[in-house]
């Protein structure tokens, strides 16, 4: 965990990645982290290997990971078949077993009314992840407000799309933001 949260702290952006266009990208970039938001089960071996020979951290999202199913049985063939670091997912279960094989979690949460807001204290008592990566990315207010509610690190992901963004997110008390904005990979 220290040196997830280490890198975090050395360079707070977050590269996203949703092809092999950004991935060549990302691992390019000073990213010390990339989220993996694309791939299917005999191409992310090899994602994955190349991000770890970069010397980077690897996240896998299970939730957009083709081939898979929302059973337990997707983290043991992770754990066995690749080098990934951690796992995000917008399911409280799923980031239930992704702890249980060892990953680092980020639970992916959107929060797009008072409901979801209000029902966060409720998601990660369920998932107890490691961090939480709340979307949209750009609202600073409802990010100093989640900072409140929450004593784990949280990451704005999700339309950040300029520097103004990252600046806010990160004055407003967030650990990180996530973007596949290449540009912004390079701040």
């Amino acid at each position: 965990m220290n040196n997830f949260l280490e890198t975090l702290e050395e360079n707070p952006i977050i590269a996203a990645i949703k092809d092999n266009r950004g991935l060549k990208k990302a691992l390019k970039s000073d990213c010390g982290l990339i989220f993996i938001l694309y791939g299917d089960l005999i191409t992310i071996v090899d994602i994955v290997k190349k991000i770890k020979a970069a010397g980077k951290i690897a996240f896998i999202h299970v939730d957009l990971l083709e081939g898979t199913s929302q059973k337990e049985v997707v983290f043991e063939y992770l754990k066995h078949f690749t080098e990934a670091d951690g796992i995000i997912s917008t399911k409280a279960h799923m980031i239930q077993h992704a702890k249980k094989w060892g990953f680092f979690t980020t639970h992916r949460l959107f929060l797009i009314d008072s409901m979801s807001y209000n029902n966060i204290d409720k998601q990660i008592s369920i998932s107890k992840p490691d961090c939480i990566e709340i979307m949209p990315g750009g609202m600073p207010k409802v990010i100093g407000w989640v900072i409140e509610k929450v004593s784990i690190p949280v990451i704005a992901g999700g339309l950040v799309c300029e520097k103004e963004d990252v600046v806010n997110a990160l004055k407003a008390g967030a650990t990180a933001v996530s973007t596949t904005n290449t540009a912004i990979w390079e701040m």
